[in-house]
């Protein structure tokens, strides 16, 4: 009221003029503009209900977007007008002790649904009312529901061991049951000393072989913190993995070194698969950036798919993020532990190899694009067995592999590589890129020294549409073009274990297919490996620069028919990139690449919509081409391999 009482005297004594027929704005022809009066002095502002002790201040203003180029879902940056308003009969909130003495608090999220519930006695009032509430009160041992053994309660306060300090501990089991049938076929040898039809001259005996494997995992851990919104503090884990096998074969020295030991083999093994502590360093940010340290035998995949590194090894891993998590990194040494041949399980009763991986990777998301995650890889793999020969639990030389010159090797590689996964407008990106240079001490066609230099690369463009994923793949291993020069020009990775182009539901990456002729256990690729590398075992072997590497262009797609069926297929065309290793180790004159066609189908069924009961039932078929059929051959001349694979993963 105050500025409206310096605003009237000032008009007043302006003169008024009627113009009924002129607007708002509008001047009458020939008429001079008014002149305008002068500004009356503003009245300072009054106080508001806004500026009252305990009253709410108005809201920040929300950031548009983090970075440029993304949006935040919903949001929109053109806002309403302010909503304010005046309420003179407020009433202020009333103080604490207002309220019942009865009322609490609750410190935490976990005690909010318990609290519901009574405790379980003698009382059969409880029992009714445990029925009543089905959704809250249930049984310990129901793992959908809120439970203790999953990490959603801590353990109380005199129920947990001493050792534990402190509160906020959490314990989290697991039991994993993995079930795998798989009758198959692939080229298999025929034994040099005997065989299991007598006058059986063929290089090549009977193809059908079938394997039935059964592996229970159990998994603790005891985690210190609330990881709703931070790292935890400290975790220490503890996996261990028992496996029973039992495979049947057509023809002798396949299973053992040992031709009396017969075509079939039954076979368990326990493996300590983690046993870790997870320490967590620092946190360097209002957002929980932070760094940590982990040691012991822990889990880690080097790039998004798999192609470099992928295991469970023993080692010291330090690892964080920055940038409201935009910005991760891990560095990581890894000194490999021996494998069970048959299981592939971590073998702790024998003394780890002379193996070492370094490891340093850096991850940076919406680079280069908003959407894609940018990985930078380096690794070093330093390895000193070539003084010592190791034999597998069948009898099998894998330390040194029995070709060329069969003397042991030692060698330094340094992987350098940029990966990238994400998406690029509609399209779904997946790509790697690997170099490899370093020194082998020891070439198995030479018996001397030679330089590593070796190329590799991958990519899957995929795109969505509704329920369907539509697929493009390719991949380039560089081969070795001449084996008796002083450079190895074949790829090989440290561990591979590739998520790609059908992972184990293909053949070539299913199957390992033994390369005889040039050597006696020695594989032209490795089982769930996608390179040509000619090792002798993918987890006890050396990597192998002399190899004819590997060409792979495939399409494939996968169809969500339901929130509980998933059905794939996949067709890929292989070939060797070079075969001049393989000619001088078969002494022929002329193999061809060409591979075949690897044609794949699965279909995935979890009954519960969970990942608690998955199975998986896949088929797939490799149709041999002109350099398959030069090198492989089996007693009926066919061409086609087959491998089907029933899968059963229950989870609790």
């Amino acid at each position: 009221m105050a500025a409206l009482t310096l605003i009237l005297p000032a008009l007043m004594l302006q003169p008024v003029i009627l113009a009924p027929a002129v607007l708002s704005g509008r001047r009458v022809p020939g008429e001079a503009a008014p002149v305008s009066p002068p500004t009356p002095p503003q009245a300072p502002p009054q106080p508001s209900v806004m500026d009252e002790p305990g009253t709410v201040e108005p809201p920040p203003e929300v950031d548009a977007g983090v970075i440029k180029g993304r949006k935040r879902p919903g949001y929109n940056t053109a806002l309403p007008p302010q909503l304010g308003g005046d309420n003179p009969g407020a009433v202020r909130a009333p103080p604490p002790e207002a309220f019942p003495t009865d009322q609490i608090p609750v410190p935490d999220r976990w005690r909010i649904m318990s609290s519901l519930c009574p405790a379980r006695s003698a009382d059969p009032s409880a029992f009714g009312v445990f029925r009543a509430l089905g959704e809250v009160c249930h049984s310990r041992r129901d793992p959908y529901h809120q439970n203790l053994l999953k990490g959603d309660l801590p353990l109380r306060d005199g129920k947990r061991p001493g050792f534990l300090k402190g509160d906020d501990w959490f314990l989290n089991l697991g039991l994993v049951s993995d079930s795998v049938l798989e009758p198959r076929s692939f080229p298999i040898p025929v034994g040099v000393q005997t065989t299991t039809r007598p006058q059986s001259l063929d290089v090549f005996g009977k193809d059908a072989s079938y394997v039935f494997s059964q592996t229970f995992i159990a998994s603790a851990s005891l985690i210190k913190g609330s990881t709703t919104f931070k790292p935890p503090e400290i975790e220490y884990r503890l996996a261990l993995a028992f496996n029973i096998n039992h495979v049947r074969v057509p023809e002798t020295r396949v299973l053992f070194v040992e031709p009396t030991r017969g075509t079939v083999r039954t076979d368990s093994f326990l493996g300590v698969q983690e046993a870790f502590i997870d320490y967590h360093l620092r946190n360097v940010s209002d957002r929980y950036d932070f760094d940590s340290v982990r040691v012991g035998i822990q889990p880690f995949q080097a790039d998004f798919r798999g192609f470099l590194f992928n295991d469970d090894q023993l080692g010291v891993r330090l690892f964080g993020n920055r940038d409201n998590n935009r910005l991760q990194y891990n560095l990581a040494m890894f000194w490999r532990l021996e494998k069970d041949t048959n299981s592939g399980l971590n073998n702790l009763t024998e003394s780890p190899r002379k193996d070492w991986v370094f490891l340093a990777n850096l991850y940076r998301q919406d680079f280069l694009t908003p959407g894609l995650t940018s990985q930078l890889t380096f690794a070093y793999n330093r390895n000193r067995e070539g003084s010592g020969i190791k034999l597998d639990d069948n009898g099998f030389p894998v330390r040194p592999a029995l070709l060329g010159t069969l003397r042991g090797r030692d060698y330094d590689v340094v992987y350098l590589g940029y990966n990238a996964d994400g998406r690029i407008g509609r399209l779904n990106l997946t790509a790697s890129t690997y170099l490899a240079l370093g020194r082998d001490r020891n070439s198995f066609f030479t018996g001397k020294p030679a330089n590593i230099r070796a190329g590799f690369g991958a990519a899957e463009l995929s795109y969505d549409r509704d329920w369907m994923r539509l697929r493009l793949s390719g991949l380039y291993a560089s081969g070795d073009s001449d084996p008796y020069d002083n450079r190895e020009t074949g790829f090989d990775a440290i561990v591979e274990n590739p998520v790609f182009a059908g992972a184990d539901t293909s053949y070539w990456i299913r199957q390992s297919i033994p390369f005889a002729g040039g050597g006696r256990a020695v594989g032209l690729n490795g089982r769930n490996g996608i390179l040509n590398s000619l090792r002798s075992s993918k987890e006890q072997g050396q990597s192998n620069f002399n190899n004819p590497g590997t060409v792979l262009v495939g399409a494939g797609a996968d169809f969500d028919l339901m929130p509980q069926l998933r059905v794939s297929a996949n067709a890929n065309h292989l070939w060797f990139a070079n075969t001049a290793n393989l000619q001088a180790l078969r002494n022929e004159g002329s193999i061809p690449r060409d591979i075949g066609w690897d044609l794949s189908s699965s279909a995935i069924w979890r009954p519960k919509a969970t990942q608690n009961i998955v199975f998986r039932l896949s088929g797939a078929m490799l149709i041999g081409g002109a350099g398959f059929r030069d090198l492989f051959a089996n007693s009926g001349g066919g061409r086609a391999y087959y491998s089907v694979l029933a899968n059963l993963v229950l989870s609790y």
